[in-house]
Parts: C-alpha cells; structure tokens; sequence
C-alpha cells in the first residue's frame, strides 16, 4: 500500500481512470432518472442514491470478475504460433468491444444521434424492481469503463478506488457535472477517444504486442491539456464577447 503511495503512476492512473468514469457514468444518470420516474415522487431521490449504491457494488463485481479472468495466463489454444490464454482473450475481446463501443458512441455525437433505452413505460410501484433496473443498466452501460479500468491498471485497488470516487461524485454533483459536459460535448468526445485508444492497447497486449502505459498516458495527458486550454480560450473569448 506504501509503495502504491508514493507511486506517482499509481496516482497518475487514478486520476484517469477516476476521469473516464465520471465522463462515461453521466448517461447512466439518464437512464436511472427514467427508471426512478416510474415510483412516486416522495420516493425517487432516495431510490435515486440507493440504486446507484447498488450499482456501485455491481460494478465492483464486475470489476473483480474481469480481473480475476486476466489473472488466468495458462494457455488455453494457439493461435498463429502464439499461446492464447483466458487474460488474453479477455483483453483481446475487451479491446474489440471497446473499440467498436467507442467508435459508435463517437459516431452518434457527430451525427447528434442519443440513445434510449427501450423500457416499459407504465408505472411501476415496486421499488425493487427499479432497483433492479438501475443495476443492470449500471452494469450494461459500464461495460466499457470496467473494462479500461481492468486494462491500464494493474492493482485492484486502485481500480475499485476509482468506481468510488466517481460514485461519490455522482451522488454529490451529478447534476451540474452533467450541465457542464452537456454545454462542453468535446469532454465527452476526448473520453470516447481514450476508450478507443485503450481498446488497441487492450488488443496488442492481448497478442502480447506490449505498449509501455507510460505512452498512453502522455498520449492522454497531452490531450487533456490541450482541451483545457481550449475550454479556457471560449470562456475567454465568451468573456469578451459579453463586455462588448
């Protein structure tokens, strides 16, 4: 635990993962919204927190499942001369979901294309069955990020401590988070292309064509940088705009 303190990679893919997260967990609050909207009024904020509770620890179940997959090296077939095991086949078949996941999702933002869910729109009055709802939604629409997160870091506890804090800032801030990546949708493309870019990594290492993680996270890291800048060049040029 000492080590993984003042590991300053460790903290570095925290903060990335954490990032990936909070971006890709905000359409999940649109779909808990719709299931929730289906109690009474009194009940929905807390359903609301509680079903993003239990999809907090659903979540984590998966998390621990594709890591302890990954963990399986022993090789199961050969495949043009190289041994493929369970870890391999689950960064390979992780990486291709990701890259297809990503690139559809890249392609709806340009196309102004949104999902929706395909839901039965009579009331519901169990407040299982909405909590139940939530969690399966949480675990469908989370595929991605898990998987990312099972990809870039080789600790689980980093990965679990990622899920909590973008838990804790869903429960805290979801609303005006999703305010502030619904009015600046270049966020939510940057995320998009790091899933992507963590698909082919997922992919070469799966074929153990392995990438050093120290370029991935320049790569994003950069990225991130330049996307500050221009997020603080249209608030500056919004600025002058206003006072003119």
């Amino acid at each position: 635990m000492m080590e993984l303190l003042t590991d300053p990679q460790a903290w570095i893919t925290l903060i990335t993962l954490s990032a990936i997260e909070i971006v890709l967990g905000i359409d999940n609050l649109v779909f808990i919204s719709i299931a929730v909207s289906k109690l009474p009024y009194e009940q929905r904020e807390k359903a609301r927190k509680f079903g993003i509770a239990v999809a907090c620890l659903t979540r984590i179940g998966l998390l621990l499942t594709l890591a302890w997959l990954a963990g399986l090296t022993n090789t199961l077939f050969t495949l043009f001369g190289q041994g493929i095991s369970v870890r391999d086949l689950v960064l390979i078949l992780g990486g291709v979901f990701l890259l297809v996941k990503g690139t559809m999702e890249i392609r709806d933002v340009i196309e102004g294309e949104h999902e929706s869910v395909d839901m039965d729109t009579k009331p519901v009055t169990s407040f299982g069955m909405v909590i139940a709802q939530i969690a399966v939604i949480d675990i469908v629409f989370s595929l991605d990020s898990v998987i990312a997160a099972v990809g870039m870091a080789n600790h689980t506890i980093i990965m679990v401590t990622a899920i909590l804090l973008a838990v804790a800032v869903m429960l805290l801030a979801a609303k005006p988070l999703g305010h502030f990546i619904d009015n600046n949708p270049t966020i939510k493309m940057l995320a998009l292309a790091f899933i992507v870019l963590v698909g082919v990594y997922l992919i070469g290492d799966g074929f153990e064509a392995h990438i050093p993680k120290g370029y991935i996270y320049a790569a994003m890291g950069f990225s991130a940088l330049v996307e500050c800048l221009n997020l603080w060049a249209k608030r500056n040029a919004r600025r002058r705009q206003s006072t003119d």
